[in-house]
């Protein structure tokens, strides 16, 4: 039963109470799995790029800039950094006080080498009255590891990755924000020289944000040429979902109200929603890398762009022809063509379809937004990968899919998910408007039947978690979804805090 306090939380958060019923019954149904048609591979739906074909990429973006288009680099950034000490909190909590593991060995080996190593050396001075050096000489290693995580330190175990400092340069280290600011105006420069930012963050780290941005944007501004419009948004709690109890009733605190949980990363579909931009890159906060290595990051970036307004255009010329209904039946066969092989789109019922019904389903097909995402030969990295799969409509697509959402216990879906041979690195570039210049309704696009559910706990007590359909998987299923080979080069996520030693952050 709900209670006025219960009905007050849902108003509070902009949740009805028929969303509310709505995610319980996800608790009592579950999710289904993706039928899967095949893995994506170069030979199925991942195209490879000759190099004439990069070229006119790279001329259709520079071409799209100077016509004067709203651009917007879009960065999830509001996770919090503390897995990526996982390890060194390990070593905190472990009964030997001395490094032990290779991972241990390793940080401290390189511990000089660190972009934060003249602040960390500072934190211990004022702690302890000795700088890091002495401290190690002393043996002291975890006096050292508490400075760096310990809200009495350098706090870096609640920090964003955001804004911790990744890499080393002769005038100063810089954070991940950085170095997406100096992405972007590599990359996404408007014709009038602004370069536009829109990072989303954790309410109570925004202020650190705005701080940062307040300090550097300036000094990259005038480095550049350029002006910066950085924005921050925050996940709404709209998209919030309620928590249950093993049994699927709501699960209640201990002073009896409800709990509820961020609905992960697909939540985010409304904060791009609200972005007014024709085209926008998304990519994770931690994947960055230092300027001597930002060439290729940089190339392929634009590549993916201009593989995009290049697709969009030829869509835009066929959705004026339909729109007018002035169109043959050979121009009606060369957008089924389009549509198969540029969109990887196959419906078997089309050979069936009257012109009139053939005509409506391309309508239908072109019509949405668009994506076109950068894919990396696989190197055993968890997460997402490129597959053909079945949409609700019978229709074969490009999706991009997580392991939660395939059914393992199905030895053919297994084996395709393990011979798979790309990965996503949420490398994207999206187009949100129509050809009339409209924002398409993203929300209207999302696959609700692809979320899933997640076990947690809470006081001591299990709960089952509700995760919206994820941000560049069903949150996107009804796009036109477009995969590109990029290089592996072009992915650098820092995942652990040992990541910052690789030679790619050096």
């Amino acid at each position: 039963m709900m209670t006025e306090k219960d009905k007050a939380l849902l108003q509070k958060k902009h949740i009805t109470e028929d969303q509310f019923r709505e995610q319980l019954q996800c608790f009592v149904h579950g999710f289904p799995f993706l039928r899967l048609s095949a893995a994506a591979s170069v030979e199925k739906g991942i195209t490879v790029l000759s190099e004439a074909e990069q070229q006119a990429a790279l001329k259709a973006w520079d071409a799209y800039i100077a016509d004067g288009h709203a651009i917007v680099k879009f960065v999830p950034a509001s996770g919090a950094a503390s897995r990526m000490f996982k390890n060194l909190y390990a070593f905190l909590d472990a009964t030997y006080d001395e490094p032990t593991t290779d991972f241990e060995k390793t940080f401290f080996a390189n511990l000089p080498s660190a972009a934060y190593y003249a602040d960390l050396d500072a934190v211990c001075m004022r702690l302890y009255g000795a700088g890091v050096g002495e401290l190690l000489a002393a043996r002291r290693f975890k006096d050292v590891v508490s400075a760096l995580l310990g809200k009495d330190g350098l706090n870096y175990g609640h920090l964003p990755k955001g804004l911790l400092k990744f890499h080393n340069y002769p005038d100063g280290a810089r954070t991940p924000l950085e170095e997406h600011l100096v992405e972007g105006a590599l990359y996404a420069r408007e014709q009038d020289g602004t370069v536009c930012v829109h990072f989303t963050v954790s309410p109570e780290h925004r202020a650190l944000f705005e701080q940062l941005v307040a300090r550097v944007a300036p000094v990259y501004g005038k480095k550049f040429g350029v002006k910066y419009n950085v924005t921050f948004s925050e996940q709404k709690s709209s998209t919030d979902t309620v928590a249950a109890n093993p049994d699927n009733t709501p699960f209640r605190q201990a002073d009896g109200s409800l709990l509820f949980r961020p609905g992960g990363h697909g939540a985010l579909i409304e904060n791009l929603n609200e972005l007014s931009a024709d085209v926008v890159f998304i990519k994770n906060i931690d994947n960055v890398v230092p300027d001597r290595l930002k060439d290729e990051t940089v190339r392929y970036k634009k590549l993916l762009a201009g593989v995009l307004v290049s697709l969009q255009e030829q869509a835009f010329s066929y959705l004026r022809k339909l729109d007018s209904g002035c169109y043959t039946v050979d121009e009606l066969l060369e957008m089924l063509q389009f549509v198969q092989k540029k969109f990887c789109c196959k419906n078997p019922e089309t050979k069936t379809l009257e012109d009139t019904e053939l005509a409506i389903y391309l309508r239908r097909k072109l019509n949405r937004p668009l994506r076109v995402c950068g894919m990396v030969r696989n190197v055993g990295e968890p997460g997402g990968g490129p597959f053909l799969a079945y949409n609700a409509d019978g229709t074969i697509s490009p999706q991009i899919l997580e392991s939660s959402q395939i059914d393992m216990a199905d030895p053919e879906k297994k084996a395709m998910f393990e011979k798979g041979t790309h990965f996503n690195p949420v490398d994207l570039v999206c187009g949100l408007r129509n050809y009339r210049g409209e924002a398409f309704c993203l929300p209207d696009y999302v696959d609700k039947a692809t979320g899933f559910i997640s076990h947690k706990s809470k006081d001591g007590r299990e709960l089952k978690a509700l995760e919206l359909p994820g941000l560049w998987n069903g949150a996107m299923s009804d796009w036109n979804t477009v995969f590109v080979e990029v290089p592996l080069a072009t992915f650098n996520p820092v995942k652990t805090v040992n990541d910052l030693f690789r030679e790619q952050h050096r």
